[in-house]
């Protein structure tokens, strides 16, 4: 990933709130067939210092065949994004010399992925997926409110993927290589848009350190 001083991030606890705040990750592998993208829900935990993802693909998504052999793989979380118009800088106003551009924060994670259909991994999978889902809902669905044959039945129909990762960028691109003016510029512009630009907008206003 192209990553300019003023929008790298490598803190860390700020790419772990990327992730857990936007949990559907794009994996990424390439083998024979070539390359092969599937959109799934991730979560992330930190052991001993190792940073793990865990997910689960449906036994017949051949996706995890191929990460059997595969040394490597890459899941993108893509954060909060927005279109950034040269009107809102007042540099435009000054000199013209502006163009339209893009801010968003994403997390890429390399790793290496191992295939488990161990029940009792999948079953933990499901019930800490489910918990980080459910948690903030008032009558949180649980595992259990399943019948167990049910449930037994569709652990069957999965295979888990958990990735040690090895490498990881985190790039945060909120107009920090433009001047004050503009940067409030961009502020303002997005606060009259709706929520998401509402909350680019904050987010621009806390990277502009």
């Amino acid at each position: 990933m192209f990553q300019p001083a003023a929008f790298r991030e490598d803190d860390l606890d700020a790419q772990l709130a990327l992730v857990r705040a936007h949990p559907l990750g794009l994996l990424v592998s390439h083998g024979e067939q070539g390359l092969t993208a599937d959109p799934l829900p991730f979560l992330a935990d930190v052991e001993q210092g190792q940073l793990r993802l865990r997910a689960h693909l449906s036994r017949a998504n051949a996706h995890w065949r191929r990460l059997q052999h595969a040394t490597e793989c890459l899941v993108v979380f893509q954060g909060l994004e927005g279109y950034v118009s040269p009107g809102w800088y007042p540099s435009k106003r000054q000199t013209g010399k502006v163009v339209p551009t893009w801010n968003y924060s994403v997390v890429q994670l390399h790793g290496v992925p191992t295939v488990t259909d161990d029940p009792a991994w999948l079953r933990r999978q499901l019930i800490d997926l489910t918990a980080q889902q459910e948690g903030r809902r008032p009558e949180p669905w649980r595992l259990e409110d399943a019948p167990a044959n049910y449930i037994v039945a569709q652990l069957k129909g999965i295979v888990g993927i958990e990735i040690a990762v090895t490498r990881r960028e985190g790039k945060w691109k909120m107009s920090q290589n433009r001047n004050a003016d503009d940067a409030d510029g961009v502020i303002a512009g997005l606060r009259e848009g709706d929520d998401a630009q509402r909350r680019l907008a904050a987010e621009v206003e806390r990277r502009r350190g």
